[in-house]
């Protein structure tokens, strides 16, 4: 076992998914946040400096030109990887592959975003279904968000009645708020690669799982959106059983139409009125009117906040890679209390 009171992170790439995570981090008791890492001076890096993250730039040649800028840097990426134990690498889609080499090299454990292939670790991450699996490893991977949300309602189903066959149709957000490039502003986009990889993602957690998905953009930046129809093994199950069954799970959330909430957009305007840092909503919201069993047949509608659903898990895939919990329920448990998740 390791022998961590509190478990030293970096978070290399301060941005969407980054900063999250460099919050998350400060709130445990258990992990310290050492650094985070920006590759330009922009906005977010001052942001790292007015909320008190000591800033280190990815490349050395770099820091004085952040420096000049009047940005406060402690040093490099190098320099930041000599004083931790694990790096949460939130870099964008494809460079963590690039960077797994440096952790290699500096001797440090490592945890990839959704964006990466699943080869770079061998392990993808579900603090639902992989905590166990994730137990002292070098390196993980927490799956995507659309992924994660999956896993989030599939997994317990799957236990519980076992799923014969899942088909979901995701409706994808166009673009982050904050992004200026991604959907058309009038028009709805089809993945044409069919079927889309989300059905294979969910896989690498769920190997057993029979899952097909597609997949279409759309003119909004709120969240994602899941049509799914799951035909059930088990006989004799009912709409009750399958919500009483989500309302034991942590991380999952019931809005109703009746209540008035019938868009993803009002579910943002809930996250805050709740007070939620940045309107963040990491749990998978599931709309419990539109949750219907006819058969063996389960349909159901789900929405996942693509900014914020991965950050609990990253949360408890350092805890169970640094050994620090070997529980996966109290881990969640654990950590969903810090963030305000209950």
């Amino acid at each position: 076992m390791v022998n961590v009171m509190v478990a030293r992170i970096a978070v290399n790439g301060f941005g969407t998914i980054g900063k999250r995570v460099a919050r998350a981090v400060r709130l445990q008791d258990d992990m310290e946040i050492v650094g985070v890492t920006k590759t330009r001076p922009t906005y977010e890096a001052r942001l790292a400096n007015r909320e008190g993250f000591p800033l280190y730039v990815a490349d050395s040649a770099k820091i004085s030109e952040f420096r000049e800028q009047g940005i406060q840097v402690e040093g490099s990426l190098s320099d930041l990887l000599t004083k931790v134990d694990l790096v949460v690498d939130c870099t964008p889609e494809g460079r963590g592959a690039e960077n797994k080499k440096l952790y290699e090299e500096a001797g440090v454990k490592a945890i990839f975003q959704g964006g990466e292939e699943h080869e770079v670790s061998n392990l993808s991450f579900n603090a639902f279904a992989s905590y166990d699996q994730a137990y002292g490893r070098k390196f993980a991977r927490v799956v995507s968000c659309n992924t994660t949300g999956l896993i989030r309602t599939l997994y317990p189903l799957d236990r519980m009645f076992r799923i014969e066959e899942v088909f979901a149709a995701i409706i994808r957000r166009g673009a982050d708020p904050a992004e200026s490039k991604g959907s058309a502003l009038n028009a709805v986009e089809p993945s044409l690669h069919v079927p889309t990889h989300h059905g294979l993602d969910v896989r690498t957690v769920m190997p057993g799982l029979k899952i097909s998905t597609m997949a279409a953009k759309v003119p909004t930046t709120n969240m994602h959106v899941h049509c799914i129809y799951a035909r059930l093994k088990k006989q004799g199950v009912t709409t009750s059983d399958v919500l009483s069954l989500w309302d034991q799970m942590p991380r999952i959330k019931f809005v109703s139409g009746k209540h008035g909430i019938r868009t993803s957009g009002q579910i943002m305007e809930i996250a805050r009125d709740l007070g939620r840092h940045g309107g963040d909503f990491a749990e998978t919201i599931v709309w419990e009117d539109g949750t219907h069993v006819d058969g063996s047949t389960l349909y159901y509608y789900q929405a996942v906040h693509q900014e914020s659903d991965v950050i609990p898990e990253n949360i408890d895939c350092i805890r169970s890679m640094m050994e620090i919990e070997k529980d996966a329920s109290k881990s969640i448990r654990k950590t969903d209390r810090s963030l305000g998740l209950v």
